[in-house]
C-alpha cells in the first residue's frame, strides 16, 4: 500500500508542476512600418588616373657618312707630302692622312665641339604616367530592420534582422501572474 501511495503522490506533484508551466503558442501580427537600420562604413579605394605629360625633346641621330673623312684624308696625305722631305717623307704622309680623315669626318658629319646637338621638336614627346591616390569613401550598409506590429489592440516595435513582410510571426506565452 505504501507504494501505491508514493506513486499517486509522484503522478499528482507531477502534473500540479505542469500546471504551473506557461502554456505558448504562435500567433501573427499586423505590421504597420519597416524602416531599415543604416550603418555608415569608411571605405578607403585608391582612385588612379593616367596623365600624359611632355618631355624634352630627344637628341636627332643623324646618318654618319665616310665622305667627308675620304676627302680629308686626300687633302691631308697631299698636304702631308709637301711639307715632308727626304726619309720623313711618308712619315708627314701618313700624320697628313690620319689629321685629314679626323678633320674631314667632324666637318662633314658635324660632330665638331663648337656645333651644339641638334634636336627634332616637329614632333613633341609624351609619356603616360599613371597617378594614385587613396581616397576616403562611406558605403551605407542595412544592419537590421526596426519592426512596428500591432497585435491585441497594441503596437510594438522590435529590430528584426530582415524585413519580415505583411505580418510577423509571435511567439506568445501565457502564464499566472505570481502576485495573486
Amino acid at each position: 500500500m505504501k507504494l501505491q501511495t508514493a506513486l499517486l503522490m509522484t503522478a499528482l506533484g507531477a502534473s500540479a508542476v505542469a500546471s504551473v508551466q506557461a502554456a505558448e503558442y504562435e500567433e501573427y501580427g499586423r505590421v504597420t512600418r519597416v524602416e531599415p537600420r543604416m550603418e555608415q562604413v569608411r571605405q578607403p579605394r585608391e582612385e588612379c588616373r593616367t596623365e600624359y605629360v611632355q618631355t624634352a625633346p630627344q637628341p636627332v641621330q643623324r646618318e654618319r657618312s665616310a665622305g667627308g673623312a675620304i676627302l680629308g684624308a686626300v687633302a691631308g696625305g697631299i698636304i702631308g707630302n709637301q711639307v715632308g722631305r727626304g726619309s720623313g717623307k711618308a712619315a708627314a704622309t701618313a700624320v697628313g692622312v690620319m689629321a685629314g680623315a679626323v678633320a674631314g669626318d667632324r666637318i662633314s658629319n658635324g660632330t665638331s665641339d663648337s656645333q651644339p646637338q641638334q634636336y627634332d621638336s616637329r614632333y613633341p614627346q609624351e609619356q603616360a604616367v599613371r597617378r594614385c591616390r587613396m581616397v576616403e569613401s562611406y558605403e551605407s550598409r542595412t544592419v537590421g530592420y526596426d519592426v512596428t506590429y500591432s497585435y491585441g489592440g497594441r503596437s510594438y516595435t522590435s529590430m528584426m534582422p530582415r524585413d519580415p513582410g505583411d505580418r510577423v510571426r509571435l511567439r506568445v506565452s501565457v502564464e499566472p501572474d505570481p502576485r495573486q
